[in-house]
């Protein structure tokens, strides 16, 4: 199984979704293009948080060392991002891939994350509530089902809004995965805890 990991935005939780996903599968982890951070990426960040020891971590197609759109870190890097470049790795495990901020965040002058998304990639789409937070998730599934994306599912992050999270779930359909709660702190323990709630739902994606 492979599952795209995507968010409404930036800043809602992928990465720590990401943690909890690949813990939870003992998947590999990819993230394709990271920009800035490289010395503490979200590659780094997800081998802190994982504990088992069959996850496998698979190096960036593209280290931009800008924190800023991809397309634009890019473009300080003085490269173009070309999608031929970046090739997914070949493992017979799960494969957790972490995208860049949400789907239409631009790449280069024509493509975004969302093309990405492969044929037989399952998308889990990570919200989080604010202001606009609705529109910004119902956005995003409409523009993955009109593509055909296969969308597995949805992970509410940060502190529950019920009104929210119901409206989302019945206007779109699309499955529950769980929901990860504001917590104090992320380490290896807490991680581990939402992976085991996580697991059964995921395994059965």
């Amino acid at each position: 199984m492979k599952l795209f990991i995507t968010g409404i935005g930036t800043d809602v939780g992928k990465t720590i979704a990401s943690a909890i996903i690949t813990e939870a599968l003992e998947a590999d982890y990819w993230k394709p293009i990271q920009a800035g951070d490289l010395e503490d990426s979200d590659t780094h960040k997800i081998k802190r948080y994982v504990s088992n020891e069959k996850t496998k971590f698979f190096d960036n197609s593209y280290s931009l060392n800008t924190p800023a759109s991809p397309h634009l870190a890019a473009e300080l890097d003085h490269i173009v991002i070309d999608l031929k470049k970046i090739t997914e790795p070949i493992t017979q495990n799960h494969l957790v891939i972490e995208g860049a901020g949400g789907v239409f965040v631009p790449l280069n002058d024509s493509d975004c994350v969302i093309d990405l998304i492969q044929a037989d990639h399952k998308v889990i789409v990570v919200s989080r509530h604010y202001l606009g937070s609705i529109n910004h998730t119902l956005l995003t599934i409409e523009a993955l089902q009109n593509r055909k994306i296969n969308i597995a599912g949805i992970v509410f992050n940060g502190e529950e809004n019920k009104s929210s999270e119901a409206i989302i779930l019945n206007k779109t359909g699309v499955k529950y995965i769980g929901r990860i709660d504001q917590e104090p702190y992320f380490d290896k323990n807490v991680i581990r805890e939402y992976a085991e709630k996580f697991q059964e739902t995921l395994l059965n994606l």
